[in-house]
C-alpha cells in the first residue's frame, strides 16, 4: 500500500474558497507570497515550457486596477451594477495574484496542454494560499476579457490571457460549505 499523507488528503477533501468579499486585513506580504507562489509554479508543466507568469497586485494598483474597471465598463455599456461589482473586485481587495497565460511556442506542446496548465496554476496557486492560513478566492470576470483592460490594466501582451485573479486576505468570517458534484452521476468506470 502507498504511504497516506493524511493532512494533505485531509486539506484537499475538505478545502473551500473564500468569497473575496470576506477577505480583508491583514494582507499576506512578500516573503509569504514568495513560497505561495513557488507552491503554485510547481505545477503541471509538459515540456517545461513555464506558459503563465504571475502578476502581483497591491494597494494603488489595485485601485487603479478598480477605475479602469468602471471607465471600461461604462465604455462597454455595461449596466451599473456589473460595473460596480467588478470594480469592487478591485477595491475591496488587499492583495491579488493574477495569473497570466503565456503560450509559448511549441511544436510538441499543444496550446491546449498550455492552458490547462495555467488553469493548473491557479488551482494551486488558491490551494498554497488556503495551505498557508490565508482565505483565498479565484475570480475573472468580464473585465479581464476585455483586450484594452487586460493589457492597458495587467501588461499583457497580445498572446496573453489572464487564466484568473487570485485574490489573498484574511477571512472575517468562514462561510456555510457548498453542495458538491454527485459522484456517481458524473464518474464513469471503465475496466475493459
Amino acid at each position: 500500500m502507498p504511504e497516506r499523507n493524511e493532512a494533505a488528503l485531509n486539506f484537499l477533501l475538505t478545502r473551500r474558497s473564500r468569497p473575496a468579499k470576506v477577505l480583508t486585513g491583514p494582507w499576506p506580504d512578500r516573503a509569504e507570497l514568495v513560497e505561495i507562489l513557488t507552491a503554485a509554479a510547481r505545477s503541471p508543466d509538459h515540456g517545461k515550457l513555464e506558459p503563465w507568469r504571475f502578476v502581483v497586485l497591491s494597494g494603488a494598483a489595485l485601485d487603479r486596477l478598480a477605475s479602469l474597471a468602471e471607465t471600461t465598463g461604462a465604455a462597454l455599456g455595461k449596466a451599473p451594477e456589473q460595473i460596480a461589482k467588478s470594480a469592487a473586485q478591485y477595491r475591496d481587495s488587499g492583495c491579488a495574484v493574477a495569473v497570466v497565460a503565456s503560450p509559448q511556442p511549441s511544436e510538441k506542446i499543444p496550446a491546449i496542454e498550455q492552458t490547462l496548465s495555467s488553469g493548473a496554476v491557479c488551482l494551486a496557486l488558491l490551494n498554497a494560499a488556503l495551505a498557508a492560513g490565508w482565505g483565498a478566492n479565484w475570480l475573472t470576470g468580464w473585465q479581464v476579457y476585455d483586450r484594452d483592460f487586460a493589457e492597458r490594466g495587467l501588461g499583457l501582451g497580445g498572446h496573453e490571457t489572464i487564466a484568473g485573479i487570485i485574490h489573498i486576505g484574511t477571512e472575517k468570517m468562514t462561510p456555510p460549505d457548498r453542495p458538491r458534484p454527485d459522484l456517481d452521476r458524473i464518474t464513469t468506470w471503465v475496466s475493459e
